[in-house]
């Protein structure tokens, strides 16, 4: 995916959606990357121009570096974003954010209020309290790193039930935010230190949905109620069973509401089109599947001469089958590497096995899937995958 010069930072992006459509801007919360948004985006994609971003520090976008420590404020993450926008000629969007994504909208809306068609606050607030716990968090990780925080933050993020009902889904976040870069993380922390925004969102002319979850005790609802007391007009939603990554725990609804909030305010969104799933369609369930960073790479390669093979599998596969409801996106993942398990289809098997665990199969489901296609497909063939499955695991199989 590209990286673009949003004026004081270099951001990692990606943009999902048909052209001309209105853009929805999604930026993401402290911790982690643009894939927080996958589930979202991929209900959304068909419809709308689905922006969406790494902050800077944050994933694949380069720490910016502020003299001899990286640090920097809540105005510097808003005016990236209206970087960004510039940057790619747009000249106005839906601005929608979770956490220190959710801190960054409420500071673009005040910044940038020409740019601001509607913003979406999630799971977030305007001050965070007391301030000496981020200053602390800031030094310790630059002292530290990051894996210290790790649990404590993941028993934050999501609700028990969730993480029993989806361990690996907690999993797959529990390695990203591992994998945070201290100083860019760290920088962050400052700016929500010195976070105030409690006066500059009474001038916030936009419309606004504030979004809550019920159980969230990083930012509790009464940060979200105090919030909706002070943006003019806004609406507040508290979800419950929820906790602070709630546009990872509850994507569906998440996008549900959101659409319901924009198609108030936007007054030709994009139609999908007739005739089945769009190739944006199908290219938003590829990427929440397989991976942004994959997807690209593909379409990047494929040439004129591959492009129209690319285009009919992103349509038919992955709009047609992959968006089809009916079946479970776990279930599609069991088929499917059961599948490549009895044709013996190594590369496509591999390229699976990450995604299924994503998709909520475990690991002793995945290792039941293997001694079944024995069974069935034969043991030469299971007993490939089973070195299959440990060559892109590894150790996280002990």
């Amino acid at each position: 995916m590209p990286l673009i010069n949003a004026g004081a930072a270099t951001l990692h992006y990606d943009l999902t959606g048909p052209e001309g459509a209105p853009v929805i801007l999604f930026s993401n919360s402290l911790g982690t990357k643009l894939e927080m948004w996958d589930g979202v985006v991929a209900k959304l994609a068909g419809r709308w121009r689905c922006l969406r971003y790494d902050t800077r520090g944050h994933g694949r976008s380069p720490v910016v570096e502020n003299g001899a420590v990286a640090t920097h404020r809540l105005e510097d993450l808003a005016d990236d974003m209206a970087g960004l926008l510039k940057a790619l000629d747009i000249q106005s969007a839906h601005i929608a954010g979770l956490s220190l994504g959710g801190m960054t909208a409420q500071a673009f809306g005040a910044r940038h209020p020409a740019m601001t068609r509607t913003l979406t606050l999630m799971a977030t607030g305007a001050r965070l309290e007391p301030v000496s716990a981020w200053v602390d968090r800031a030094a310790k990780v630059r002292a530290s790193g990051m894996d210290w925080l790790v649990e404590p933050t993941m028993s934050r993020w999501f609700t028990p039930s969730f993480h029993t009902s989806h361990p690996e889904a907690v999993a797959e976040c529990r390695r990203i935010f591992a994998a945070n870069n201290p100083a860019g993380y760290a920088a962050c922390c400052d700016a929500i230190s010195v976070m105030d925004l409690r006066e500059s969102n009474k001038a916030i002319t936009a419309p606004t949905l504030i979004i809550a979850g019920a159980n969230d005790e990083a930012t509790p609802p009464a940060l979200s109620v105090e919030m909706q007391g002070r943006i003019p007009g806004s609406e507040l939603v508290i979800l419950s069973d929820a906790a602070h990554l709630l546009a990872s725990q509850h994507p569906a609804l998440v996008a549900e509401y959101l659409e319901s909030f924009l198609l108030r305010h936007e007054p030709q969104p994009a139609q999908k089109r007739a005739g089945g799933p769009s190739f944006e369609e199908g290219l938003a369930n590829r990427k929440s599947v397989l991976g942004a960073e994959h997807v690209e790479r593909s379409l990047a390669k494929a040439g004129d001469f591959a492009m129209p093979w690319q285009d009919f599998i992103t349509r038919t596969a992955w709009g047609e089958i992959w968006g089809d409801e009916t079946l479970p996106r776990k279930t599609r993942s069991i088929i499917t590497l059961a599948m490549m398990v009895a044709l013996h289809r190594e590369e496509e098997f591999k390229l699976h096995v990450r995604p299924a665990l994503k998709n909520g199969v475990t690991i002793s489901e995945l290792q039941s899937l293997l001694m079944q296609t024995a069974i069935y497909g034969g043991v030469p063939a299971a007993n490939a995958a089973f070195r299959w499955v440990r060559e892109v695991l590894g150790d996280e199989l002990d």
